[in-house]
């Protein structure tokens, strides 16, 4: 997965491209403080950390991951000078302020803004986003590790291990990417103990009609199939091993449709089932004679060949490119959140969500004015740019400066 700024046109750098404001623009000011407003979290009282700013602090946490707390608020303050607003009065406090700060606000302001702004930002001239008329997602899952503690246990749980107890509790979530962006939305949170099944429940209801999701095996069934379709999306999943599709009939192309039922054999019939068309193929030159079948809401072979369906599954590694770039790149050496407590776990959470949402959006405009792909770009330098100039000192809020433009 090669990465280059050289791909960019000819004189242009991503810097030209991301500026101070990449939080800020991406999360304005006017957003954060109805947000603020709408959860009955803004300051009522002058505080040496209002509510605002402790938002913009939990976002510099995702980038500033290998530094104190206090470290964190120096950079984000002497950076962007606009967040003191008339009136109000913003000191550098210490570790005990700092946690007080972010437990007043709590998580509910930073899943709201999540949810409020974290959205597809593909168009039609986006590379790699689109295959025939569809709008490519992918849906998976993963987990990251919590600080070691009680209260951390009793929320998220750990998982099993062969000997003894795991090292840490461990949060699991589930995401919908947008495969030509990267850019993770829909994202559900819960503890370990949670399945994936479960929090995709929650997860498909971001889909919509004009979308193709991918997904892996792990989340085909007829419940979770009937509850993606019901949002007006077309479906590509990886079908089980164990599963059983019987041929219905047979297509010129090579792949059949079948149904898939709600109920085992006895109490099957057409009332409760969906046809789906199936697609089974061998990959070669990997040394193993597996087949892969998938199962698509596409019943017609024009419409999407069997070899482009086959092909276009692979893109479905797009979401673990995306999740890496948060838990290896944005995290770093950073083995757990480090949060101590489960609210602000959350919080934390969030705010890693929505600084990764960030950072793909301005490359995905940067992409989109070079006529690049966006994964030509590189995501670690546009992490390095962006620690970079958040420590340069401005008197102005970007969002103010583009109005005013």
């Amino acid at each position: 997965m090669a990465r280059t700024i050289a791909a960019l046109p000819k004189g242009s750098r991503i810097t030209d491209y991301i500026s101070i404001g990449v939080i800020s623009k991406t999360f304005p000011l006017e957003k954060v403080n109805r947000i603020l407003q709408s959860t009955g979290k803004i300051s009522q009282r002058q505080r040496d950390l209002p509510a605002h700013v402790v938002i913009y602090y939990v976002l510099a946490m995702a980038l500033f991951m290998q530094v104190s707390y206090r470290e964190v608020l120096r950079c984000l303050l002497e950076g962007i000078e606009w967040l003191s607003i008339p009136g109000t009065r913003i000191k550098v406090t210490g570790k005990s302020g700092i946690s007080q700060a972010r437990t007043r606000l709590g998580p509910g302001p930073l899943k709201e803004l999540h949810d409020a702004v974290v959205k597809p930002i593909a168009g039609r001239d986006t590379r790699g986003a689109w295959y025939r008329r569809w709008h490519l997602v992918t849906l998976d899952g993963s987990t990251m590790e919590t600080a070691d503690n009680r209260e951390n246990e009793a929320a998220f749980g750990r998982p099993g291990a062969s000997r003894g107890r795991s090292s840490y509790p461990q949060i699991r979530f589930v995401s919908l990417v947008e495969n030509g962006t990267h850019v993770l939305f829909g994202t559900k949170l819960a503890g370990c103990r949670t399945s994936e099944a479960t929090l995709a429940r929650e997860a498909i209801p971001h889909l919509e009609a004009g979308m193709l999701c991918l997904a892996d095996r792990y989340f085909f069934g007829f419940e979770l199939w009937q509850k993606a379709q019901s949002t007006g999306a077309d479906l590509l999943w990886r079908v089980r091993k164990n599963v059983v599709l019987p041929c219905v009939e047979r297509l010129p192309d090579g792949s059949y449709l079948s149904r898939i039922y709600a109920y085992r054999q006895k109490h099957r019939s057409d009332t409760n089932s969906i046809d789906v068309r199936v697609i089974e193929y061998v990959l070669e030159g990997g040394g193993s004679e597996e087949v892969y079948r998938l199962a698509t809401t596409i019943l017609d072979p024009e419409a999407a060949p069997v070899q482009e369906l086959a092909a276009l599954y692979c893109e479905r590694w797009e979401i673990e490119t995306a999740l890496d770039e948060i838990k290896t790149h944005l995290r770093g050496s950073q083995i757990q959140l480090r949060s101590k407590t489960p609210d602000l776990v959350r919080q934390e959470f969030y705010g890693l969500m929505m600084t990764h949402f960030a950072i793909r959006g301005l490359m995905h405009e940067a992409a989109i004015k070079g006529d690049i792909d966006p994964d030509k770009l590189s995501f670690v330098h546009a992490i390095r740019v962006v620690r970079r100039k958040l420590r340069r000192p401005t008197a102005f809020s970007p969002s103010a400066q583009e109005s005013a433009a």
